[in-house]
């Protein structure tokens, strides 16, 4: 007979008791009492430091380039060096606009190593877009890419905060000799800013876990982005989050999870601009000593070469992701047996994906994942046999991380107490992971935070176990003759015809309902999808105010930012601009 595993409960409290790694302890931060991991390190110039006993395994692989632990340490130690001597100083901005190069992953642990404050931007954005980021945050120098350099070309002199511009290498392009340089500011190559490489950090004390040492830019799907302050305790706690959560998850699975003695090597196929990418990846690899195979860009093709190549273990990022590699023809044919943990976040997740996974990855483990930029991501994650079994769910929220759900109306600074299990209403958030607010941004950051509690905006339910399920985006809840439609469950009854990749759910003005439901659906190459079909399809698995109106059937991938997440303003122009659907279902008659 086989025992029966531990409750989340019970190995909770057997990982967070009195001298066990996890240990928590109740400090005040910015005024709020909260649960902190005992045993965080104070900063994160202490993950770069302890990289070192890694020595030569293999750190960062890009194309044909390997980089070890030791190689690695050296370039950012360098560079943390050489920063200084350029006159950036602690608490100074320094920006990082680049796609994801080996030199990117330098480039943070030097800043962050100095005590200045690294500044990425979306590698994605326009000119204009990158001028504001670096305006914003007032960088006194960037790491840019050569095709972020000539995009700024025309810009430098916009800048005047900016003082020094280092252009990071990529081996597997072909760079392009650099306009000639303006007066200011100045312009290196890598190389030629790193010199004789140093193997030693700053001798000073490093800085203060409270002390400001990331600023991520929203991801501006609802308008211009925001700085996301983000305190060294922010990122080392989202860091012991996930440590836990692997721990929990082996402790209560031991056969399930992968053996702990597996070497890990994990595929970031997601922009390290990021927090996912950046905090939840890449900070982790570091300080556990895993091999960080970057892709420039996503593409399925080149993702499973790599997975087959390199002996990947682990993958995800979004869920878009992991459906483009399911969906692909070459899977079939590729050596996917190393994977051991297929794990997402960032965008709503259909269950059917839960599924496909465990289908596809014979040894995989499925995962989902809940955060926000301003929690320097994860505050939950449902892996194993606990996501097989609540698709729906992203997870119990760690043991230092509150959450709480608000109703409608509620006008408090603090969540109500005694909301009833499966009560839906806006999450709240409150934990050492939080943000301490936005860049220049009093107004929006008292909006947003409320004694130490972030209003996420998104809409959600916790069940009776304790387990978060997100229902909807606030923005994106479609009000349809006075009912709510929550588009993710309208989305996830889509996923669930087979002729659908995949599907986005936004409302339109109507002129006496409100808004009407309208279906934006990417049908699966060849097959003979109609907008009826998807009608009767809903029609079984929603109510009747729920079933969308109009569709619109496309062949092309749906508009997302680089993390995957849809842009569904950019959708709901798209319909303004047409007078019908293409193929549009007939309006639906009231009950």
């Amino acid at each position: 007979m086989v025992d029966a595993p531990l409750t989340i409960a019970q190995a909770t409290a057997q990982l967070t008791a009195p001298g066990q790694p996890f240990e928590t302890v109740v400090a005040e931060i910015g005024s709020v009492e909260m649960r902190v991991w005992r045993n965080a390190p104070p900063s994160l110039r202490h993950i770069l430091e302890s990289s070192r006993r890694f020595g030569q395994r293999d750190f960062l692989v890009y194309g044909t380039q390997r980089q070890t632990f030791t190689e690695h340490f050296g370039v950012a130690a360098t560079l943390g060096r050489r920063l200084r001597e350029l006159g950036v100083q602690p608490g100074d901005r320094v920006a990082i606009a680049s796609r994801n190069l080996p030199g990117w992953v330098a480039a943070f642990w030097g800043i962050v190593a100095s005590g200045a404050v690294a500044v990425p931007l979306n590698a994605w954005w326009t000119r204009d877009e990158l001028e504001f980021g670096l305006t914003d945050s007032g960088a006194v120098a960037a790491f840019v890419d050569a095709e972020r350099r000539d995009v700024l070309a025309n810009a430098w002199g916009r800048l005047p905060d900016l003082h020094h511009v280092i252009v990071l290498p990529d081996v597997a392009a072909q760079d392009s000799p650099a306009a000639a340089p303006p007066a200011t500011p100045r312009i290196w190559t890598l190389d030629e800013l790193l010199g004789p490489l140093d193997d030693e950090l700053l001798d000073e004390a490093p800085p203060d876990p409270d002390d400001i040492a990331t600023i991520f830019y929203t991801s501006g799907t609802t308008g211009r982005p925001k700085g996301a302050i983000g305190t060294h305790r922010n990122a080392l706690t989202n860091m012991m989050n996930l440590f836990f959560i692997s721990q929990r998850a082996a402790l209560r699975y031991p056969e399930a999870m992968p053996p702990a003695d597996l070497p890990t090597a994990a595929l970031l196929s997601i922009p390290l601009f990021h927090a996912t990418g950046c905090l939840a990846t890449m900070l982790v690899a570091t300080a556990a000593g895993h091999k960080l195979v970057l892709m420039h860009h996503f593409d399925p093709a080149d993702a499973l070469s790599l997975i087959e190549r390199e002996h990947i273990t682990t993958i995800g990022g979004v869920p878009t992701v992991v459906m483009q590699l399911l969906d692909h023809p070459r899977l079939a044919e590729t050596d996917i047996s190393s994977v051991r943990l297929v794990s997402y976040g960032g965008a709503p997740a259909p269950p059917e994906l839960v599924r496909r996974i465990r289908q596809t990855f014979q040894l995989a483990q499925p995962g989902n994942g809940y955060g926000l930029t301003e929690t320097a991501a994860a505050i939950a994650v449902n892996t194993g046999p606990d996501y097989v079994e609540r698709p729906t769910s992203c997870g119990v929220p760690v043991p230092v991380c509150r959450a709480a759900i608000v109703p409608e109306g509620h006008e408090g600074l603090e969540p109500p107490a005694d909301v009833p299990p499966d009560t839906v209403g806006e999450l709240w958030v409150q934990g050492p992971n939080v943000i301490p607010g936005y860049w220049n941004r009093p107004a929006e950051t008292a909006e947003a935070i409320t004694k130490g509690w972030l209003h996420t905006g998104d809409v959600a339910r916790l069940d009776a176990d304790g387990y978060l399920h997100i229902v909807d985006r606030a923005k994106d809840v479609i009000i349809r003759g006075g009912e709510n439609v929550y588009s993710l469950h309208v989305e996830t009854a889509l996923f669930e015809h087979p002729d659908v990749e995949d599907c986005a759910v936004v409302g339109l003005p109507h002129p006496t309902l409100g808004e009407e439901v309208a279906a934006f659906v990417v049908v699966r190459a060849g097959r003979p999808l109609q907008a009826g079909d998807l009608r009767r399809h809903l029609a079984a698995r929603l109510a009747h105010f729920e079933v969308p109106t109009r569709y619109f059937l496309r062949g092309v991938p749906l508009p997302r930012n680089p993390q995957g997440k849809l842009l569904k303003r950019q959708l709901r122009s798209e319909a303004a601009s047409l007078s019908t659907s293409i193929d549009a279902a007939s309006e639906d008659r009231p009950a």
